[in-house]
């Protein structure tokens, strides 16, 4: 016995879409009313919910009481007078104030990209690429970074900077860093 499966054409699926389409709507048409007098269950529960009292509102919290200190340093040092600020004297490495900036000194140190190197044995310049993806030309002596940084070497694989930040005594350190060749 052979069963035979029933084949529709696009006429016949169309008519079944419409005929389940509307007894969908049919479905969602129950209980919609036109005029406001026929959902009386509907009115009367929107009237108990307002009826309702108002929950209770929770208690504000206490507020704790601190102990009062009173801050006595006459007999301690004062960290703001001139003999802990001074940096007239001393001696060490300094930043020179009347040296104008360079471009690579607007960017962090961690967001310039060592790209590259052009050249050979003493003449090797290095190719850093800085995050306004402009790539620049450096070589020993070129500052680059926020902290003063001096290029001291260039290398194939990296770029050696001495850096000048503060010991926090009124004086200044010099800081070894390094840019190191970006593996692409």
């Amino acid at each position: 016995m052979r069963m035979r499966m029933m084949q529709t054409t696009p006429a016949g699926s169309r008519t079944l879409l419409w005929a389940a389409l509307v007894v969908a709507l049919a479905g969602c048409g129950r209980g919609i009313s036109s005029t406001p007098g026929e959902a009386p269950n509907l009115e009367k529960w929107i009237a108990e919910v307002k009826a309702r009292p108002a929950p209770p509102l929770d208690p504000l919290p206490v507020m704790q009481q601190f102990e009062t200190f009173e801050y006595a340093a006459q007999a301690l040092r004062d960290p703001f007078s001139e003999l802990f600020t001074d940096q007239s004297g001393g001696s060490g490495p300094r930043p020179d104030p009347s040296r104008p900036k360079q471009t690579l000194e607007q960017f962090p140190l961690d967001s310039l990209d060592m790209v590259g190197t052009i050249g050979r044995g003493e003449g090797l310049i290095a190719l850093v690429m800085a995050p306004d993806k402009v790539t620049y030309r450096v070589r020993p002596g070129v500052y680059m970074g926020q902290s003063d940084g001096r290029v001291t070497g260039v290398f194939e694989d990296r770029i050696e900077i001495v850096e000048l930040v503060p010991d926090g005594a009124g004086g200044w350190l010099e800081r070894p860093a390094s840019v190191a060749l970006e593996d692409q």
